[in-house]
């Protein structure tokens, strides 16, 4: 069973980043329907707002709480997140709260948080934010319905749609877990993390490719690069479930690759903030999927010292 300590750490690390990656998928909603589909856009209007205010509550009761790892392995945000922010808010006319990102950029780290006041805030924060999560993955499972029996046209992917269900699933699941105060595998949950996310970071891969201008042949052939690498990967990671494949080995390819594509994102933000990337690439979606990485790539280092 989580000590009040877990607890409160392990909800607020995951509401820190999970949280703004769910606000930001609902903003991609957002901007992806057309006119046609204005109450389907007003909709995901309000699951972005109300991320933002999941997301604000989880930063207020972080500060000088939160472990520093979290805060410094780039996951929260990155140097580019206000930035890509006020760019999307620029050629969208959606307005974001940068101010929740200027504010993470001040938090402090701690490593004492047994306080029963906190707990029970986190509490109530962790029932609120499952009941908002089921609403988006219902939300998202019509989009994808209506997508794929042709209904509803977006210019999102329908494997965006099915990807970034999956992930809102996945946050569901991990939150379950910690309020249920669930004692945390390492081992199991390395075979889990390591099959979900290297599949992630396949086809962030891919959707990279497919949204990079044509001319732009030498970052298509490396996104496509990466694509095949972490689909073998994935294939790999699911050996190990099946103890057909070491997971140590799987941890360290994944390590590496991890890294590189860490890179890869970086650069390729970079590049469409400052328009020297040809691409329909929004910057916070450069900057998203970096913070993915960033995220992964803890969790591997966490694996590879304890699995």
């Amino acid at each position: 069973m989580l000590t009040t300590d877990e607890f409160i750490k392990q909800s607020l690390a995951l509401h820190l980043f999970f949280a703004r990656i769910m606000k930001e998928h609902s903003f991609f909603l957002q901007i992806g329907f057309t006119a046609k589909d204005y109450n389907l856009t007003n909709q995901a209007d309000v699951f972005r707002k109300s991320f933002d205010a999941l997301l604000a509550t989880a930063v207020e009761l972080s500060n000088g709480v939160i472990n520093p790892d979290i805060l410094q392995s780039g996951e929260v945000i990155t140097p580019y997140t206000l930035k890509a922010e006020k760019a999307a808010a620029y050629y969208t006319g959606v307005p974001i709260q940068t101010d929740i990102t200027q504010a993470e950029a001040g938090m402090a780290g701690d490593i004492m948080t047994n306080n029963a006041i906190l707990e029970q805030r986190v509490h109530s924060l962790n029932n609120s934010a499952i009941q908002l999560i089921n609403s988006l993955i219902q939300f998202k499972s019509v989009i994808l319905s209506n997508m794929l029996s042709c209904n509803l046209f977006t210019v999102n992917y329908p494997l965006l749609i099915d990807h970034i269900l999956r992930e809102a699933r996945f946050y569901l699941s991990l939150l379950q877990k910690i309020q249920n105060r669930e004692d945390i595998n390492i081992k199991k949950e390395a075979y889990e993390q390591e099959t979900f996310w290297n599949r992630i970071m396949a086809e962030h891969s891919k959707f990279i490719r497919g949204l990079l201008d044509p001319t732009e042949n030498d970052l298509i052939v490396t996104a496509n690069n990466f694509g095949n690498e972490f689909d073998q990967l994935t294939i790999q990671a699911k050996q190990a479930m099946d103890q057909t494949f070491p997971l140590n080995e799987v941890t360290a390819k994944s390590l590496s690759a991890t890294k590189r594509i860490r890179d890869f994102k970086t650069a390729g933000t970079q590049g469409i903030l400052e328009c020297k990337i040809k691409s329909i690439i929004i910057p916070l979606l450069g900057d998203h999927v970096l913070r993915e990485s960033n995220h992964y790539l803890r969790l591997l280092d966490l694996f590879a010292k304890t699995v």
